[in-house]
């Protein structure tokens, strides 16, 4: 392919990035005048759609389901991958309000009595706090909840290929919060936060790629892990906890868990990053239907399938 033809190829692409961007957003602005018991019920018939046809998330997450959960019965997993793609199609409708209400509204869906003096205590040491948020639950909802509570707080991001970056900093950042990119700069960022007391909120289960990541056990398989979390933690000693926003029944609103892991804060590496995925593991098991099991990506195995 001479250049002329990948220059007129990218150009047809970012075009259709931008109508699909275009499209996206109008249609959450749209879901976000309707009532949270019916975006997630119409987001549990999209989910059920996504059962009934093949497609990408659902392919990858019945994967790794049976890679995780070896020990269920087929029927059982079954049950398991419908209530997950129910809950994944509850997701995408529930970001018109998520990423639209004003921040009282949001703040009234969560049930924080348990987690928010635990937050506080950290937050009120002055000394900075990592919050580590697995994909489980409404993470979208955890990282608006966490800036409109606590000052300065900075989430980690890693810039997309789509032109979405600027719209997902306006909506993410609206409350206050600061985004950080996985680069250099962003690092600096985040330490900087920290320094100042503040908290930092890091998706530890993302694909960092083989530069950014080491193969550690999770479920008993090698998945691919980021280093940075781990890093951080150490050089920082900050305090370390695991928040995830539970999707209560019937558009109820919201629960935040947070549970301490100052494990990852500890020195090796090697015993950080297992504390990391333990951590995580422990937030699938509790929550095996909200979490986005069609992100993970474990190592191939020799005949098998390779997962997320």
């Amino acid at each position: 392919m001479n250049d002329e033809a990948r220059r007129l190829r990218y150009r047809r692409r970012h075009r259709r990035h931008r109508l699909a961007l275009l499209v996206g957003t109008r249609l959450l602005r749209l879901s976000a005048r309707l009532p949270l018991p019916l975006s997630h019920a119409l987001g549990g018939a999209l989910g059920e759609l996504l059962a009934w046809f093949p497609n990408t998330p659902r392919n990858t997450a019945r994967a790794n389901l049976r890679r995780c959960f070896a020990e269920l019965d087929d029927t059982s997993r079954r049950r398991l991958l419908r209530r997950n793609l129910r809950e994944t199609g509850k997701l995408f409708l529930e970001l018109g309000p998520i990423w639209h209400w004003p921040r009282e509204r949001l703040l009234a869906l969560v049930d924080d009595r348990e987690a928010r003096p635990r937050l506080d205590r950290l937050a009120g040491t002055g000394r900075g706090f990592i919050v580590v948020g697995p994909h489980a639950g409404c993470w979208e909802l955890l990282g608006l909840y966490l800036a409109a509570r606590y000052h300065p707080f900075t989430a980690l991001y890693r810039p997309s290929r789509l032109p979405v970056d600027d719209f997902l900093g306006r909506v993410r950042g609206r409350f206050g919060g600061h985004l950080a990119s996985t680069d250099p700069g962003g690092i600096r960022q985040l330490l900087a936060t920290l320094r100042r007391g503040g908290g930092i909120g890091i998706l530890p289960d993302q694909d960092p790629g083989p530069r950014g990541g080491q193969w550690t056990m999770f479920f008993g398989q090698p998945a691919r892990t980021m280093v940075l979390l781990s890093r951080l933690a150490i050089r920082s000693r900050a305090a370390v906890v695991v928040c995830y926003m539970e999707r209560l029944p019937n558009g109820g609103g919201y629960r935040l868990h947070a549970d301490p892991a100052d494990a990852i804060a500890e020195p090796p590496l090697a015993d950080s990053l297992r504390a990391v995925n333990a951590a995580v593991e422990q937030v699938a098991r509790q929550l095996p239907g909200q979490y986005l099991w069609a992100y993970r990506r474990f190592r191939s195995r020799p005949g098998g399938d390779s997962g997320a």
